[in-house]
């Protein structure tokens, strides 16, 4: 596994080594381990880190569909249940009559109460509607203490029942890019059909977001299951890279939300 850390970013090295730690723990301990809410880029992590050692993983976020999931890393002889992810979904009642909520909101409350991203997992709304899947080990704390967001007085009720929670469909459409190079701006202009100096345009304002953090590098070279968010037009992710062409470009294939 120590030979892992040289395919992925310097700036992945920590989570990299505490995935590897993970993993250690469970070939250890010969039992299950369960992480927090993972993105879908530290989930190919872990997957990479996994693959080999005859150890197996397993997750879930909760939702249908969810982006934001635990993982379960286990033993070949354990049969892991929905329940051994210890997530609590809870519905979000506030006065929506009269205002509306949006995520920012939603999770700058939760944020504020100095709680770790990690631990919650997709916020979801829809028709006024907004539920939030979370580590079941934070239930009653959050119960007592999560009582405003934005401009609204909340209250939680936690939703036992699947059949209550917020489904959506996502559509992905794929494409297949052939570019130059995994550089950001180069990526950004083929996705956009721009020229790379607009590319940069866009990166060098803040406008792109990779792995939900701003990147304001256009030198900054992607990986596959990295996602992006370019401002005013939508969001990407990073599907396969394919290998070469004859011409030693690159055939990227890549996703975008409809």
């Amino acid at each position: 596994m120590d030979g892992i850390l040289q395919h992925f970013r310097k700036e992945e090295q920590p989570f990299i080594e505490m995935a590897m730690d993970w993993a250690r723990e469970v070939e250890d301990l010969y039992s299950p381990k369960l992480t927090d809410f993972l993105d879908p880029r530290q989930r190919f992590i872990v997957e990479s880190v996994v693959n080999g050692s005859g150890l197996l993983v397993a997750e879930d976020g909760g939702f249908d569909g969810a982006e934001r999931k635990r993982m379960l890393i286990y033993p070949d002889y354990y049969e892991p249940t929905r329940q051994d992810f210890q997530i609590a979904v809870f519905d979000v009642r506030y006065a929506s009559k009269f205002l509306t909520l949006e995520h920012p909101e939603i999770l700058g409350a939760l944020m504020g109460l100095g709680l770790d991203r990690a631990k919650f997992g997709d916020i979801r709304l829809k028709d006024g509607e907004v539920q939030l899947a979370t580590v079941m080990e934070l239930s009653t704390y959050l119960t007592a203490n999560f009582t405003s967001a934005g401009k609204a007085k909340i209250h939680l009720t936690e939703l036992p029942d699947y059949d209550g929670w917020i489904t959506f469909e996502e559509v992905w459409i794929e494409e297949t890019q052939i570019i130059s190079s995994l550089r950001l701006d180069t990526v950004i202009a083929s996705l956009l059909n721009v020229a790379r100096q607009k590319s940069s345009t866009y990166i060098h304002g803040g406008k792109v977001k990779v792995n939900w953090r701003v990147v304001d590098q256009p030198s900054f070279e992607l990986s596959e299951s990295d996602m992006l968010s370019i401002r005013g037009h939508g969001r990407f992710k990073v599907i396969a890279i394919e290998g070469r062409t004859k011409k030693d470009k690159i055939r990227l294939v890549t996703g975008k939300l409809e």
